[in-house]
C-alpha cells in the first residue's frame, strides 16, 4: 500500500515539473487581451475630389484562440474629411463616427514551421484580418455641389446614418515577453481597409461605387489572463 502511494507520489511529482519546464520553455501565453490604438484615416473612396487625413482612436479586446489565431472586438471613434472649394465641384464633408468591428486574425505562425529558420520566426507575427463592422455616421459639415446648384439642383441626404462595412487588414504584431517567456505586451501596427456596405460616408449619394475608409494604426495590447499552452514554443 505504501509503496503504491509512493509510486503515485513521484508520477505526480514528475507530471508537475513537466508542466513547470514547459511553462518555463514559452509555451504558455494569455488567452486575454485589452488594449489601445491610434490612427489616422482616409476617405479613401468617397464623392469628394481631395483627400484629407484625419484622426481616430480605438479600444479593443482579444480572446486569443492560440497566440497566432485571435478574435478581436473594437470600438472606435474618429473623424473623416475630404474636399476643398477649389475643385470643380465645391464638395466638402466632415463625419464624426463611432464604429463596432469583430475581426478574426490569422498570424503567420500558426500556419507555419518557425523553428529553424530566423526568416520564418521572423513572419511569424505578420497577420491578415478580416470581419464584419456598424458604422455610425455623423455628418457634421456638408456643402452643396457647386455644378448642380448652376443647374438649380440639390443632392438630397441624411445627416445621420447607420451602415455596416466589411474590414480587411494586414499587420505586424510585435511580441514583448516577461519572464516565462509568455507573451506580455504587444505592439500591433497595420493597414485597414474598411468597404462600407452603403453610400453615406461621406453624405452625397452619387457615383456607381459605395464609400470605403482606409487607416493606419499603433496600437498595444496588454494580457490580462486566462494562461493556457500552446502546442508549439512562442519565444525564440
Amino acid at each position: 500500500m505504501i509503496k503504491s502511494i509512493l509510486k503515485a507520489s513521484i508520477i505526480i511529482l514528475l507530471c508537475s515539473v513537466s508542466f513547470l519546464a514547459k511553462a518555463q520553455i514559452g509555451f504558455d501565453y494569455a488567452q486575454y487581451d485589452v488594449g489601445f490604438a491610434a490612427g489616422i484615416n482616409q476617405a479613401s473612396s468617397t464623392d469628394v475630389q481631395t483627400l484629407k487625413t484625419t484622426p481616430s482612436i480605438n479600444l479593443n479586446f482579444t480572446y486569443n484562440q492560440s497566440p497566432f489565431v485571435n478574435y478581436i472586438f473594437n470600438v472606435e471613434v474618429g473623424r473623416l474629411k475630404g474636399g476643398s472649394p477649389a475643385t470643380s465641384t465645391q464638395r466638402q464633408f466632415e463625419n464624426h463616427f463611432s464604429a463596432y468591428t469583430f475581426r478574426v486574425q490569422v498570424q503567420a505562425g500558426e500556419l507555419i514551421d518557425y523553428s529553424r529558420s530566423a526568416i520564418a520566426n521572423a513572419f511569424k507575427n505578420l497577420y491578415l484580418s478580416s470581419g464584419l463592422g456598424y458604422i455610425n455616421n455623423n455628418v457634421v459639415y456638408r456643402t452643396e455641389d457647386a455644378l448642380l446648384l448652376e443647374q438649380g439642383r440639390v443632392l438630397p441626404y441624411e445627416r445621420k446614418t447607420n451602415e455596416i462595412f466589411i474590414p480587411l487588414r494586414l499587420g505586424y504584431e510585435f511580441k514583448l515577453f516577461n519572464s516565462y517567456n509568455q507573451p506580455a505586451v504587444k505592439i500591433d501596427l497595420g493597414y485597414q481597409y474598411n468597404f462600407i456596405m452603403g453610400d453615406n460616408l461621406d453624405a452625397y449619394v452619387a457615383g456607381a461605387h459605395n464609400d470605403a475608409y482606409s487607416q493606419v494604426t499603433l496600437g498595444f495590447k496588454f494580457a490580462i489572463g486566462g494562461v493556457t499552452s500552446y502546442r508549439k514554443q512562442i519565444h525564440y
